[in-house]
């Protein structure tokens, strides 16, 4: 789950003039998103005394899930500002 946040304070200048000042975070708390662990055991290897010597990738996670933001899954900071006059 992503946590989006974002801050936007208005100044007044005078009668006619308003500043806006934004800033957005998006992924705040920089959360990894993994895909699902591996679920094959078929490729087990065993020892000649029949104990798992290997499990070969099952209840592993290797990869990371698509997000759906373009690839992008790291925490980022969009700075704006905004005259309005």
């Amino acid at each position: 789950m992503d946590v989006d946040s974002g801050l936007t304070p208005e100044f007044y200048a005078k009668e006619r003039y308003t500043l806006q000042f934004r800033a957005e975070a998006f992924n705040f708390t920089n959360t990894p998103h993994l895909a699902n662990p591996g679920g094959t055991v078929s490729n087990l290897q065993t020892n000649p005394d029949g104990t798992v010597k290997n499990l070969a990738g099952f209840a592993q996670v290797t990869a990371v899930a698509n997000a759906g933001r373009d690839g992008i899954d790291q925490r980022q900071f969009q700075f704006g500002m905004h005259i309005r006059f």
